[in-house]
């Protein structure tokens, strides 16, 4: 370790993040107020989620619907869950009534699972479109087309909201080599984009390559490691 404590370690980490964050909207001529960073909890331990949120922290990221389901259990405040990670339709019913936003819906399938379920529920689910813009065959989403070829179906689901895009791009050396990635889904985005199904959110950028995701439009900024940088590794 160093000489920081952990919850000043942590609060330094944030800071950089911040002063980062601040900096690629500047660059951008954008308002640091119009990106919103999630800080993702899949690695960190109960207490620096805490700490987080003790430092004004008002949304998490969680990849796994199972790990989300045991958290939201046991860390309560006024903030807000996001689901980033893949989400399978056996796990709708419990994530619905913890999350305000789902990053990662990948198919008609799952829109349509996650609409069924909202409606059983009585509540309205606010969703993002995953798109596989890299090419990487591991990674999971919609393709360009059948965005564009399906475009009217998006507006028939009326137990869920359609609030935006999310990518990943593929993991490389550089980030800049990101930049064409996140300038291709805010392209589709305003392609796509009109006054019934605006497409507010770009979810694009993680801890290697958010300030390129900001410079290219990102509203939502999914980062982990580098908010628990300097702390003992598995510890979970």
């Amino acid at each position: 370790m160093n000489h920081f404590s952990i919850p000043s370690l942590i609060e330094k980490n944030l800071h950089e993040v911040q002063a980062k964050i601040a900096t690629a909207c500047e660059r951008a001529g954008r308002h640091p107020d119009d990106v919103k960073l999630v800080a993702v909890t899949k690695y960190a331990q109960i207490e620096w989620v805490h700490f987080l949120l003790e430092l004004g922290i008002e949304d998490l990221g969680e990849s796994r619907p199972q790990q989300l389901d045991e958290r939201a259990s046991m860390i309560a405040g006024d903030f807000h869950w996001h689901l980033i990670g893949s989400l399978q339709r056996n796990k709708i019913r419990k994530v619905l009534p913890v999350v305000k936003l789902i990053h990662s819906v990948d198919s008609f399938r799952l829109l349509e699972a996650i609409d069924r379920i909202a409606a059983e529920l009585g509540i309205t689910t606010s969703v993002l479109l995953e798109l596989n813009l890299s090419g990487e065959a591991a990674k999971h989403g919609f393709e360009v087309l059948q965005l564009r070829v399906n475009r009217q179906r998006f507006e028939e689901f009326s137990h869920l909201k359609i609030d935006g895009l999310m990518t990943m791009a593929a993991r490389v050396d550089r980030p800049e080599a990101a930049r064409t990635v996140f300038r291709q889904l805010r392209e589709l985005r305003d392609d796509l984009a009109d006054e019934a199904f605006p497409l507010k959110e770009l979810s694009m950028g993680m801890s290697g390559d958010f300030e390129i995701a900001i410079e290219e439009g990102a509203t939502l900024v999914r980062i982990g490691s580098l908010l628990y940088e300097g702390l003992v590794e598995g510890s979970t």
